[in-house]
């Protein structure tokens, strides 16, 4: 199957989502809209990859492609296509399904820990996530849950950290696609952001999380497995939503 990537920004590109889905047998297809590529057809998509970005899902006027994205995401949901966002593709995700997205009350960046909810029935697409996990974050801005999603991640700083909607469309506000250069890199570009607070770790710390990424790429490959299922058999029958708001 091709599953087409939207890309933000050169230095968070699909990383260890690219290599899982590509040592499964996926084409990858990725869009790098901050160089100025055109948004792919909805009606050519089968499953989308929402990544990352320094942006707010606010900043249109610098940003023109995002409303185009974000009404890009809403069609493709709404033709019951699988959407995985990570971070800004998440807060991208809520926003085109109808939620706040803002500014958060403190920036989280760094290593810090995520707890899984195990209510049941326990989301078949994290069913293998252990209830706590260390993760990379990188963000500022936050999201209200959409209207029937899931909450599936949470941590001290911010308790909507991931979700699923209708079985086949997952936001994540963390990074489990970061492999140890992706995370040399990000901090390479965004070091300006490492101000102090008490969720902001120094560059320091966080390159001393470099090998922490084992776990978290564990946690992908699960969730990449099941929602790849989910995105074929989308393809093999479901019927079109006809609008984000059922």
């Amino acid at each position: 199957m091709r599953i087409d990537v939207l890309q933000h920004v050169s230095y968070e590109g699909p990383a260890g989502i690219a290599r899982i889905l590509e040592e499964g047998g996926h084409v990858i297809r990725v869009t790098h809209l901050y160089a100025g590529d055109p948004p792919p057809d909805a009606a050519e998509i089968s499953a989308l990859v929402v990544m990352g970005g320094p942006m707010s899902v606010h900043d249109t006027g610098d940003y023109p492609w995002l409303s185009d994205e974000i009404a890009l995401i809403r069609n493709v949901v709404d033709r019951a296509v699988p959407v995985l966002g990570i971070c800004l593709g998440a807060q991208l995700i809520a926003m085109a399904l109808g939620a706040r997205v803002y500014r958060g009350e403190r920036k989280e960046i760094g290593w810090f820990p995520v707890s899984i909810p195990r209510e049941e029935p326990i989301s078949r697409l994290t069913a293998d996530w252990p209830e706590e996990a260390h993760v990379l974050h990188w963000h500022g801005d936050t999201f209200d849950l959409p209207r029937g999603a899931r909450l599936l991640a949470g941590s001290q700083a911010y308790p909507h950290q991931a979700f699923e909607v209708y079985g086949y469309v997952v936001g994540i506000q963390f990074h489990l696609e970061m492999m140890d250069r992706n995370v040399r890199e990000i901090v390479e570009n965004s070091r300006n952001e490492l101000v102090p607070g008490a969720f902001v770790q120094s560059e320091e710390e966080i390159l001393r999380g470099v090998g922490r990424s084992e776990v978290p790429l564990v946690m992908l490959r699960g969730l990449l497995g099941r929602w790849v299922t989910s995105a074929t058999q989308e393809i093999a029958g479901r019927t079109p939503r006809g609008g984000s708001d059922e």
